[in-house]
């Protein structure tokens, strides 16, 4: 007669090695740590001096940049791969946007990736694009964005021609950007506003922050080089 203590061992012997995910699956829906032992640093300095940007219209109080007047804020050094890893938040009615890989920082609609940040709170959003859209081109999965006044997190990977996006921990967009071919045109047949295919844009370029003319806070603001 079998030990009754052995049975759990046995189911699980029964039971075999456990599945593992399909080859090609999306990333999970998390966050990375965001520890600089890791290769993490922060995309902006405290004093802004790895900045391009109107004097005043930028400033870090107690961590958090805040906008304070007319003007985008880039980064001086240019990206390729990387994941950017930030927080936000927005009132209600804003509008702001993550630029990515810009290579015109003066033409920067036609030579950028934006990844919006608005206010698409409730069934019944001010804005169509849904907060973390790829401005134009990708509707999210979801409508993930927290209520106004609460802080968001954004991880957005850039590899390659693939660019994904967590919002408060929920993939919202996995794109592959060799699936634009032509310009002012989606896969999907919709129009869009950019005069290059997105295949073309440049894979290297700045990393910036809308103005939109309305009230935004960032803060914890890193990125990791891959």
């Amino acid at each position: 007669m079998l030990c009754p203590r052995l049975l759990p061992v046995l189911a699980l012997l029964l039971a075999g090695p456990a599945a593992s995910a399909p080859a090609g699956s999306p990333p999970p829906a998390a966050h990375p740590t965001t520890d600089a032992r890791d290769g993490w640093r922060d995309l902006f300095a405290p004093d802004l001096a790895d900045a391009t940007l109107t004097p005043g219209s930028w400033v870090f109080e107690n961590g958090i940049l805040a906008r304070r007047g007319p003007g985008h804020i880039w980064t001086r050094a240019a990206y390729r791969n990387f994941i950017l890893d930030l927080e936000f938040r927005i009132e209600e009615g804003s509008n702001s946007g993550v630029f990515l890989r810009s290579s015109d920082t003066v033409n920067w609609l036609q030579n950028s990736i934006e990844i919006d940040v608005n206010d698409s709170y409730g069934p019944r959003p001010r804005y169509a694009g849904l907060c973390g859209a790829v401005y134009d081109c990708v509707v999210p999965s979801k409508n993930a964005i927290k209520a106004p006044g609460e802080w968001n997190r954004f991880t957005i990977t850039c590899r390659d021609s693939k660019i994904s996006v967590i919002l408060n921990g929920e993939l919202i967009v996995d794109m592959d950007l060799d699936r634009w071919t032509e310009p002012h045109r989606n896969p999907d047949g919709t129009r869009n506003k950019f005069n290059t295919a997105y295949k073309d844009m440049s894979r290297i370029g700045r990393i910036g922050l809308q103005d939109h003319r309305e009230p935004v806070w960032y803060r914890a603001i890193r990125i990791k080089v891959l």
